[in-house]
């Protein structure tokens, strides 16, 4: 029987890319950084990487697979942000060569999802969902004060 929960981390695939997008994402975010970089020097990503980088407490790989898999918004990360600045940082980092999309979504210049939220977001929706949910549908980048106020609507 198995008593102990193991340690799981994101392991991301890329093509040419591992090391500057971890670069990329721990100038991004505070308290990160790279911890490796191994150049590979066997088989079909010979001279690529394979990267190790932490944001947080959180440890990625990264490697440099080449350009049989890619990333997908089946997978994302949620950033749970405490201020409209917050929010704003993120967004405008994170977009800059990628793409907004709906509900606080976006894909970066890498093709990785990420939500940007308000940590606020289940209380508000918990407040008055349909409305809530009514007034993020259409924004790309969430707006607290919008939603605030749709959470206090009758």
């Amino acid at each position: 029987m198995i008593t102990t929960t193991p340690t799981i981390n994101p392991f991301l695939w890329f093509d040419g890319q591992a090391k500057e997008a971890a670069e990329f994402y721990t100038s991004v975010f505070p308290d990160s950084e790279v911890l490796s970089i191994e150049e590979i020097t066997t088989g079909p990503a010979k001279g690529n990487h394979l990267v190790e980088f932490q944001i947080g407490s959180l440890k990625f790989g990264a490697v440099d697979g080449g350009p049989m898999y890619k990333l997908t918004p089946a997978i994302s990360f949620v950033i749970s942000c405490d201020s409209q600045e917050e929010i704003d940082y993120y967004w405008e980092k994170l977009t800059e060569g990628g793409a907004p999309s709906q509900c606080g979504w976006l894909e970066d210049k890498f093709g990785l999802s990420w939500q940007v939220v308000p940590s606020i977001l289940p209380e508000l929706m918990a407040r008055n969902p349909k409305a809530v949910t009514e007034a993020f549908l259409p924004m790309q980048k969430l707006d607290i004060a919008q939603l605030q106020k749709a959470s206090e609507a009758s």
